[in-house]
């Protein structure tokens, strides 16, 4: 039974791990077509009065999305509790995936959330997501400095499930439009509530339920 039980544990780690792999590997694809800078490409082109009206858009635009690759990545790593060999990786790439959040792609992405599609709907649970974004994150910091690793852990998956908004987002407005072909921003105002909100109950859930 013991050993039944640890196949499955390794099993699901390994399905994890490809899973996030793949999804990972689709957003680093959508990233690297705003390589190098063009305003006119993918979602971009449905912005151009933010493009031409207000040029600091654009660098918050490129921040957030460069950050955001980078933070599925090192936030996987975090949640992982690992070091691979490494002295402190744990604790540095940590580091690493805090600050973004706090000092870039947090404030870009509520930022953006002011001027998100979809009115004020969109609008409104954008900028909550990236508020709670930083909250969480700088919680799961806090509890890391008094040393309460327990907290800390579940303030960076309550972090980490929001950074995986990216994603779910995403997920959901591929099948809700292959569902039920809704008008474009009714799409955006569904996805821009179901990226992240499914995301923090289970994380709550599971919190809840000690498995994590």
């Amino acid at each position: 039974m013991l050993s039944a039980k640890k196949n499955s544990s390794k099993l699901f780690k390994i399905l994890l791990i490809l899973g996030f792999g793949y999804f990972f590997w689709l957003m680093l694809k959508i990233t690297l077509e705003y390589i190098p800078f063009n305003p006119n490409v993918s979602f971009l082109m449905i912005k151009q009065t933010e493009v031409q009206d207000r040029p600091e858009y654009l660098v918050f635009f490129y921040i957030h999305v460069y950050t955001s690759i980078f933070l599925l990545f090192t936030g996987f790593l975090a949640i992982l509790r690992k070091d691979f060999g490494i002295r402190n990786f744990h604790r540095n790439i940590g580091k690493v995936y805090i600050f973004l959040i706090l000092i870039l792609a947090a404030p870009s992405g509520i930022y953006m959330g002011f001027f998100a599609n979809g009115g004020y709907l969109s609008k409104i649970s954008f900028v909550i997501l990236g508020s709670l974004w930083s909250v969480s994150t700088y919680k799961a910091y806090q509890f890391a400095k008094q040393k309460k690793f327990k907290e800390h852990k579940q303030w960076m998956w309550r972090s980490f499930a929001l950074t995986l908004s990216a994603i779910t987002l995403r997920m959901w407005k591929v099948i809700i439009v292959y569902l039920f072909h809704p008008n474009p921003m009714d799409v955006y105002q569904i996805i821009a509530w179901l990226g992240w909100i499914p995301n923090i109950l289970l994380i709550e859930y599971l919190i809840t339920k000690k498995q994590i």
